[in-house]
């Protein structure tokens, strides 16, 4: 099992490293698979940690004018996920999520561009902290609204948004009851993954023309949508 999910967490990172998000998309639908009870703390600790590596390598272009509205918006999505673990099965909360995000992509693609503002901010924000707390994946609202902004901008911005997200999401878990010890025990074992799949993604930028950042980003927010969609249905 553990190696498994080493694999898939390099991966993960490898993808998260050059687009700015995606170890939620490779890593959750396979540690929800080997071991249901990791979930979602395992996934949360390891996005704690992953943006961090990013932010060692590249702090410029951050926005954060923008990071104050959407991380505020943050707490309240994360106390509205916290409720919904407790309230709502996370098959519904699933679909929910995902058709959400699924939505977003197709509509954002080629037709509708979604002003980066205070309210769209807070708007993403707080969706973001219902998903990830609830589970694990809440990267794509914030990555579809910054999908028009330069590379770096949206891999700088999203790690500082993710490093205080997911400190969020653990406190909230935390103090409702449902944050457990094993999560954080595998997910100290697993770092090295990180810093293996970082490097990787390192090598890989030179072969991803900048132009196509932002369809690689709208193509994991979409597969993120996809596999918590057939997660949840199936």
């Amino acid at each position: 099992m553990v190696a498994i999910l080493a694999a898939t967490l390099v991966v993960g990172a490898a993808v998260q490293g050059l687009v700015g998000l995606g170890l939620g998309l490779v890593s959750a639908p396979v540690a929800m698979l080997l071991e249901p009870s990791l979930m979602p703390d395992l996934l949360i600790w390891l996005a704690v940690l992953l943006p961090m590596v990013t932010l060692l390598r590249e702090r410029e272009e951050i926005d954060w004018g923008g990071l104050r509205w959407s991380i505020s918006a943050r707490v309240p999505g994360t106390v509205a996920g916290v409720a919904l673990v407790a309230a709502v099965s996370t098959r519904v909360l699933g679909i929910v999520v995902g058709t959400m995000v699924l939505v977003s992509v197709l509509l954002t693609a080629r037709t509708v561009v979604i002003p980066v503002n205070r309210f769209s901010l807070v708007v993403a924000g707080f969706l973001s902290g219902v998903a990830g707390t609830a589970t694990s994946i809440g990267g794509p609202p914030m990555a579809v609204l910054l999908q028009h902004r330069p590379p770096r901008q949206i891999r700088t911005t999203l790690a500082v948004y993710f490093v205080f997200g997911a400190a969020l999401s653990l406190v909230g878990l935390a103090v409702s009851g449902n944050l457990g010890w094993a999560p954080f025990v595998l997910a100290m074992t697993l770092t090295p993954c990180l810093l293996v799949g970082f490097g990787l993604s390192r090598w890989l930028s030179g072969f991803v023309p900048r132009h196509q950042v932002r369809v690689a980003v709208l193509v994991v927010c979409g597969a993120s949508a996809a596999v918590l969609l057939v997660r949840s249905l199936f």
